[in-house]
């Protein structure tokens, strides 16, 4: 494995970890909201078409904008970056930000997946996570999938320098294993999904357990000067989510549509590996986040002295649980 601890982290976020919580002081509203959407929130896609938070705002003259991440990864450089103020990630990605200073809350839980595994070609000789030793794997760095990988490799008793990082985005991985150019992917749906129906490969190390759930980040600064417009965006979610829930047919062809990807595909993610029953964000996330931490901490990716109970209970903020049941 030859990633450094130095560059996972920095992979999240940049800085020096600001753990105190922030002070909600409100501020004049700004002229724009800006979020993103991504495949692997399948709600984003339902809130970003049917304009929710468009009209929510329309009367308040304040605009949304809507950037495409590619990955936890890219969520949260654009949060570190200052030009979004909402943004997907798994919530252990979302912990390694908050660790190397990226300054942002988890306020929202929008799915409860399965999106990662470790994928193999139909003709490999990979049957297991030891059969990794030696071998090249693609994975992209600061997601879950690379932090599954972390510790897949870390419970198979593997060493730092037993398997061969290729760090690419989540759909070049995909083609990468498609060509053979490596041994394994650490996948994520819906290109994982892709794989499986169109190229035969095979999900060789599934651990449920070990994805962490799908949550929405907030900047710091943005929760703390408008926590009214934080509590507008939930509502936004929430009637999206439930509208998900509802037609879930209209939910895969949208999603169908957006990613270019068959039906058939987005079935396998959303049907098999994808639930959407969960909204207000606690104690089961914070737990399967520390878990997760831990693991990272013990496999020598996270400095011993970084107390992960602590960044975790900074890193989730429970309050706007309250404008989900308004």
């Amino acid at each position: 494995m030859i990633l450094s601890r130095r560059s996972l982290l920095a992979a999240a976020g940049v800085g020096t970890a600001t753990l105190a919580a922030p002070r909600f002081a409100f501020a004049a509203k700004p002229t724009e909201i800006r979020l993103d959407w991504a495949y692997y929130n399948p709600v984003s896609l339902i809130l970003k078409e049917d304009r929710l938070l468009e009209t929510a705002l329309a009367a308040d003259g304040i605009a949304v904008r809507w950037v495409q991440s590619a990955g936890s990864n890219k969520a949260l450089e654009f949060l570190s970056a200052g030009s979004l103020d909402f943004g997907s990630t798994a919530g252990a990605a979302a912990l390694l930000g908050k660790i190397n200073g990226n300054p942002i809350k988890s306020i929202y839980v929008f799915s409860r997946p399965e999106w990662t595994a470790l994928v193999a070609r139909k003709d490999s000789a990979v049957q297991s996570v030891a059969d990794l030793k030696g071998r090249s794997v693609a994975v992209t760095r600061g997601t879950d999938p690379h932090i599954f990988l972390v510790r897949a490799i870390a419970e198979a008793g593997l060493g730092a320098k037993d398997v061969r990082f290729v760090l690419l985005q989540h759909a070049d991985g995909m083609t990468a294993l498609a060509r053979g150019d490596v041994d394994a992917w650490a996948g994520l749906d819906p290109m994982m999904a892709q794989a499986e129906l169109e190229h035969g490969a095979r999900l060789f190390h599934r651990n449920k357990g070990n994805n962490t759930w799908g949550v929405l980040n907030v900047r710091e600064a943005f929760a703390a000067e408008h926590p009214d417009l934080v509590a507008r965006v939930l509502k936004a979610y929430e009637t999206a989510r439930a509208t998900a829930l509802a037609n879930p047919a209209r939910l895969q062809s949208l999603l169908a549509a957006q990613a270019k990807l068959p039906e058939a595909v987005i079935a396998r993610q959303l049907g098999e590996r994808t639930e959407l029953t969960h909204s207000a964000i606690g104690a089961a996330q914070a737990d399967t986040i520390v878990a997760a931490g831990l693991a990272l901490q013990e496999g020598g990716v996270i400095k011993p002295d970084v107390d992960i109970r602590a960044v975790v209970k900074s890193l989730i903020d429970d309050r706007f649980n309250a404008a989900l049941r308004s």
